[in-house]
């Protein structure tokens, strides 16, 4: 099919979004809010006065931020087999109750097991919700615009962050029980907003394509790359999400509403992480684009692990807080350039990366977390492992698609 065509069939197709689809798509936005923007980042800014009340040691705080790594890789897994048994309007709904209800049981410090079941619970909401928000409610977009219901979905992740950074501090004066309290009150307003927004039916089926198409698109170069590059994402990233706050507040002693100042920073760039990232994917195309997000990645966390400037960590924490989040639309729209009429692959595809982004998510979520309590608290050692990951990914991306011009 000619440009020309594509254009003309575009222009036929309706573009008004309905009231329907608007709820739709806060829906989505609640979710990505409540199951991944809170209950993954919230734990950050609450690692230091977890440990400075006596909850956990520094140690156990954070394998226990590794066990909502660890929840997010198997709800990615069994994302659809759980949509598949409840459909996706249920599944969602439960997913969310499930996270809400995990911010209840963690004001109970009843044991580490019980903590970390209920993490590990949140996690698995997050991963699951992630495989199957998008695809829920993309296919009652108009397709001229998806690209916007698509950032409304995956800004819900920054505003959870920036959320996070906000109420954390205000609820701390009551006590770590309220602030735990305080944000399951907020994720169950979230959970019984989106209740009624999602579609009442399942995404329609999409046509097998020809097995040799799909066998070669699956053995496609730089699809593995990109599997790669977004599982190097994940072991970038990890040492941010976890130690980030604790890193100012405990590393340099500068107390927690500092290291909350921070994750306030790093969320309000996430926010604009999706229309950043989305517009310079269109603008040069979104292998050039991810390839320029990972070398600016490699050096902000090298930063955070060679400098404890305020300046320099804040200029660090803002690269970040926008990658966060905008790799998500470009190893999507990674996806569709490599796979551009294959729409089936591109689902399977999207699976495959967002499942190897949650197993070194959880596999580095556990190894930081033993290096960290095996070398008195490394900050800089933690993230230097993710600079060097991020800068792994850089170099091979280079390398692949060299290799691939020459041919």
């Amino acid at each position: 099919m000619s440009e020309q065509t594509v254009s003309a069939v575009s222009a036929d197709q309706p573009t008004a979004l309905d009231a329907r689809t608007f709820f739709a798509m806060l829906a989505g936005f609640c979710a990505s809010l409540v199951a991944i923007g809170l209950a993954r980042f919230a734990y950050t800014p609450l690692i230091p006065p977890l440990i400075e009340a006596h909850w956990f040691t520094s140690s156990q705080a954070v394998t226990l931020g590794a066990a909502n790594f660890a929840g997010y890789f198997a709800g990615a897994l069994f994302g659809r087999a759980i949509a598949h048994a409840l459909t996706n309007r249920h599944a969602l709904r439960l997913l969310m109750a499930i996270a809400t209800v995990a911010f209840f049981a963690c004001a109970f410090p009843l044991s580490i097991a019980w903590f970390f079941a209920w993490r590990f619970l949140s996690g698995l909401s997050g991963g699951a919700i992630m495989v199957l928000v998008a695809t829920t409610i993309l296919p009652h977009v108009p397709p001229a615009r998806r690209g916007f219901a698509s950032g409304m979905i995956f800004v819900g992740l920054g505003f959870g962050i920036a959320a996070s950074g906000t109420l954390i501090p205000k609820l701390l004066h009551h006590g770590l029980h309220d602030t735990w309290m305080g944000l399951g009150v907020f994720s169950l307003i979230l959970t019984a907003i989106a209740w009624f927004g999602w579609p009442a039916s399942n995404p329609p089926a999409v046509a097998k394509q020809d097995a040799a198409t799909h066998s070669n698109t699956h053995g496609n170069t730089r699809l593995r790359l990109l599997y790669g590059q977004y599982a190097a994402n994940a072991l970038g990233l990890v040492p941010v999400m976890i130690l980030l706050v604790d890193c100012i507040a405990r590393g340099y002693g500068r107390g927690a509403e500092v290291g909350a100042s921070y994750w306030v920073l790093y969320g309000v760039a996430a926010i604009f992480g999706p229309l950043v990232c989305g517009n310079a994917g269109d603008r040069i195309g979104f292998g050039m684009a991810y390839r320029f997000a990972l070398l600016v990645q490699a050096c902000a966390v090298a930063l955070l692990a060679l400098s404890a400037n305020p300046y320099v960590i804040g200029v660090a924490t803002v690269a970040l807080g926008i990658s966060t989040t905008g790799i998500v639309p470009l190893a999507l729209g990674r996806v569709h350039e490599l796979l551009p009429h294959d729409h089936t692959e591109q689902r399977a595809a999207w699976s495959r990366a967002t499942s190897a982004f949650a197993l070194c998510q959880a596999l580095a979520g556990y190894g930081y977390s033993f290096l960290f309590s095996h070398t008195h608290n490394d900050y800089a050692l933690i993230f230097a492992c993710g600079a060097c990951a991020l800068a792994v990914a850089f170099i091979a991306d280079i390398v692949v698609n060299r290799k691939r011009a020459a041919s």
